[in-house]
């Protein structure tokens, strides 16, 4: 198994989580259905789990359209900010197969991890880890490594592998807090225009999409001990199961906060059908801030056009660096 202190799998693995369509094994499936009346914390925390994954779609994907691209930003106070952009596209169409639940594709176009590419797999087998590969261009060679732990961050983001895919709905104990209407705009990276670059000229404002909507406010308590975090309290759509903002706290404090800006697709079927228009965290104890901007013009899903020839090791090793 390859060593996953290898810096470059670090940057790496934290890229690709920190926007997370990733997969993830969890006894949530594509066929949750959505719940009549006023649902329980752990219905709600079933369902945000099933929007997160984008089980609503055979597959969806975060490409490249002329110059239009996935851009991550990572910023330290007083420090210049980083930037790494992707590809990412993940299938959840595997409803024919009992062995595969999903899998996660993910291309690196810029920077020290240009060319650089990571295939991870989900299984049906309930228990079984995820399959992780990585193509490294500078040696030609895919390796493999085990699944990471809830709360590694790698590579500088806010992000922890438990936040953006591997914590599961029963890692935690789940209390509905009530319904409310959000108020406000989510957070997002302020760049000087000496710290901009060609990928980050023309980030957005702040969304303020949810603001005015009503969400469940539901804290989750984790049930592992001597944990990062005690609770998290999520604001969730009471429509699409949205998760807008998490806020965590740890003795009392608020420590973190991840937001998420969530959009609505043309004509869906399915209320649960929303995509990502970028994803935002901040760690109070550094102000240490991450940013995962995705264009709307490079957002897909359900495209047919996208075989399941793509989604193999085969690809990884046509990766141009």
């Amino acid at each position: 198994m390859f060593n996953t202190n290898h810096p470059l799998l670090k940057t790496a693995v934290a890229a690709i989580f920190s926007l997370s369509a990733a997969v993830s094994s969890a006894d949530v499936t594509r066929s949750l259905a959505i719940p009549s009346g006023t649902p329980s914390a752990d219905e709600i925390m079933d369902q945000v789990f099933y929007v997160n994954h984008f089980y609503a779609f055979d597959n969806y994907g975060i490409g490249k359209k002329g110059k239009k691209i996935t851009v991550l930003v990572n910023k330290s106070s007083g420090k210049k900010p980083t930037t790494i952009t992707l590809e990412r596209y993940l299938n959840n169409n595997y409803d024919d197969d009992d062995t595969v639940k999903a899998k996660d594709l993910a291309i690196f176009r810029s920077g020290k991890l240009r060319g650089t590419g990571m295939l991870i797999t989900d299984f049906d087998e309930a228990g079984k880890s995820q399959s992780y590969a990585i193509w490294i261009p500078s040696l030609r060679k895919i390796r493999r490594f085990a699944e990471p732990a809830h709360d590694d961050a790698w590579g500088g983001t806010d992000f922890t592998f438990g936040d953006v895919t591997l914590r599961k709905p029963d890692n935690e104990t789940h209390e509905l807090l009530g319904t409310e209407t959000f108020s406000g705009c989510l957070g997002s990276v302020t760049l000087a225009d000496n710290e901009k670059n060609k990928y980050t000229r023309n980030l957005p404002e702040a969304s303020c999409e949810p603001d005015g909507k009503q969400v469940y406010k539901v804290k989750s308590t984790t049930k592992f001990e001597n944990w990062w975090y005690d609770y998290r309290i999520s604001y969730i759509d009471t429509s699409s199961f949205a998760d807008y903002r998490t806020d965590f706290y740890k003795d009392g404090k608020h420590i973190k906060v991840i937001d998420r800006d969530w959009r609505p697709v043309e004509n869906p079927s399915d209320p649960r059908m929303v995509v990502w228009g970028y994803w935002y965290g901040k760690t109070f104890a550094t102000d240490h801030e991450t940013w995962a901007v995705i264009p709307p013009e490079v957002v897909t899903y359900n495209d047919s056009s996208k075989k399941q020839k793509l989604w193999t090791e085969k690809t990884l090793r046509k990766i141009r660096r």
